[in-house]
């Protein structure tokens, strides 16, 4: 199975016809699209709209998950439903399977890295942002737990690893991503990690159990292989 990856499309900063653009030469190339979030500029409905126009014309299988700027206006469920109503699989710390291969996801959250994650001590406010990590990286684990499939592929949007942050300033990797993504993907052994959201970032690297990990923000793919999706095979 030929995969094309991407994240960070931005639908409503930039318009249907720029987005088709970027789809315009997938078929043939690809067994599955795969959007690692970010797929709107302020998580508008009219945005998410755009997206479907301009997959009009795809007719692979597609599997997404949501980004931070869907979440902006707090219409991510309606965005959800509008989605899968367009024959979308938007995975939310969920699975599916297609063609024997499990793809499964979630946007993820902030929270930093090996022994320089935040900790839950002080404010209030510092415990729920850590709580939000943990819950995130706990639905993941659990979604693994229970995917039926030899072949696993994870979507995020926010990074599981440093790596692929670099080009990004230091000071932002602690709100770039979480090794505790990281740590459940390699309990579960999955084959391959997609990840957008870091646009300065690195193209590849490995989490320390070895996975494979792209960032397929098409900022990054556009940069260094001058087309905006990345081709993975299984």
């Amino acid at each position: 199975m030929k995969i094309a990856a991407i994240a960070d499309l931005h639908c409503g900063k930039y318009t249907v016809k720029q987005i088709r653009g970027i789809f315009s030469d997938i078929e043939g190339k690809a067994d599955v699209l795969v959007m690692a979030g970010d797929l709107t500029n302020v998580g508008l409905v009219h945005e998410i709209e755009i997206l479907l126009e301009a997959l009009n014309s795809v007719s692979l299988p597609k599997v997404a998950v949501l980004g931070n700027h869907d979440h902006q206006n707090d219409e991510a469920v309606q965005l959800t439903k509008i989605l899968e109503a367009g024959n979308v699989c938007v995975l939310d710390c969920s699975s599916c399977v297609i063609e024997g291969v499990g793809f499964l996801g979630t946007k993820g959250f902030c929270g930093g890295f090996g022994n320089l994650r935040i900790q839950p001590f002080g404010e209030q406010a510092i415990k729920k942002f850590v709580e939000t990590s943990v819950d995130e990286a706990v639905r993941l684990d659990s979604a693994l737990k229970q995917i039926d499939a030899v072949h696993k592929i994870a979507i995020t949007h926010y990074a599981p690893i440093r790596a692929t942050l670099k080009g990004e300033s230091p000071e932002l990797f602690p709100f770039l991503g979480s090794s505790l993504l990281a740590d459940a993907l390699d309990r579960h052994h999955v084959n391959v990690i997609f990840h957008g959201h870091a646009h300065n970032g690195s193209p590849s690297g490995t989490t320390p159990g070895g996975i494979p990990v792209h960032n397929v923000s098409r900022f990054v793919q556009k940069r260094v292989h001058n087309r905006d999706y990345m081709i993975y095979e299984v």
